[in-house]
This record gives C-alpha cells, sequence and structure tokens, in this order.
C-alpha cells in the first residue's frame, strides 16, 4: 500500500523542477564550465537533502509491512548519502562525473517520492497527471539508452519526443 500526501503534514515537493534540471545537466554532451558544474552540484545536494527526510518519513509506516517501494526507496537514500559524502573530484572531467551521479540520484528520489505518494507523473514531460487529465500508457526505451520504463504519459504529451 502506498503512503500519500494525506499522511504527513508536510506539502507535496514540486519535483518537477528538480527533474528537469538534472535531465538537462546529464544529457550535456560535453561539459560544462566549471562554475556551472559547481553550482548544479550545490542545487542537486540542496534537492537531495530535501527528498531524503521526505522519503524516509513516507517509507517509515509501511517497512513493517515489508513493503517492497519501501525498501527500494531507502537503498536510494543510502545510494544517495554515499554519492552525498563523495569530495570533489580533481579536474573538469572528475567533478563533472561526480555530479553526474549526485543528479541521477535527484532522479532516483524523485521517481521513489511519485511512487510513495502515488502521483503520477508523465514520463515524457516530468510534470503530474493529475486526476482530471488524460493519459495513456507508455512503454519505449529510453533516449539516454537506459531500460525500458513504462508508465503514463499526457494524451497531448504522446508523440512527443523528449528532448534529452
Amino acid at each position: 500500500m502506498n503512503a500519500t500526501h494525506a499522511d504527513t503534514n508536510a506539502p507535496t515537493l514540486n519535483t518537477t523542477e528538480m527533474r528537469a534540471t538534472a535531465y538537462d545537466f546529464l544529457g550535456a554532451q560535453a561539459p560544462p564550465r566549471y562554475e556551472t558544474i559547481q553550482r548544479l552540484g550545490h542545487d542537486f545536494r540542496r534537492d537531495l537533502w530535501e527528498l531524503i527526510p521526505r522519503i524516509e518519513q513516507l517509507t517509515a509506516p509501511l517497512l513493517h509491512e515489508d513493503d517492497v517501494p519501501a525498501k527500494v526507496a531507502l537503498a536510494g537514500v543510502g545510494e544517495a548519502h554515499r554519492r552525498l559524502d563523495e569530495i570533489e573530484r580533481a579536474g573538469l572531467l572528475g567533478e563533472f562525473e561526480r555530479v553526474k551521479r549526485l543528479a541521477r540520484s535527484v532522479l532516483a528520489l524523485c521517481d521513489h517520492y511519485a511512487t510513495l505518494t502515488g502521483i503520477a507523473m508523465c514520463l515524457v514531460c516530468d510534470k503530474p497527471i493529475e486526476d482530471d487529465e488524460e493519459s495513456v500508457p507508455y512503454d519505449h526505451g529510453s533516449p539516454l539508452g537506459e531500460a525500458t520504463r513504462a508508465g503514463r504519459v499526457h494524451t497531448t504529451c504522446a508523440n512527443t519526443v523528449r528532448r534529452h
């Protein structure tokens, strides 16, 4: 059983911007300027420190139920903590790779947050699919060459090619 927004006193996180920034960074063909990498690294760290306690709060009541999504989310939190503990890397490419790992954790924790709260996210535009909006099933490979991801998309996004 999924935890819902009603299970917490905190307002729902808006993960749309977090996702967009992380996707844009991961889709970069070449490393941006060092200052940009540093700024985005700071932003991703802030996002993770916002997501981690929310996920821990959402999973707490589910752990006694042996809830698999809750356990997977907590594994993602553990990985995010390991990535937060990484020290700055030498050189532009080293730091670029370290910040990419932070961006991947942001995306993973946004996904876990959506799963735990029952928020359906459009897999094309990364915006919530509201109850009154039409959506269709989506099951395609990722443009980043990753595994197939199943879910839903807004009807208006169904024929849209994702930009990253």
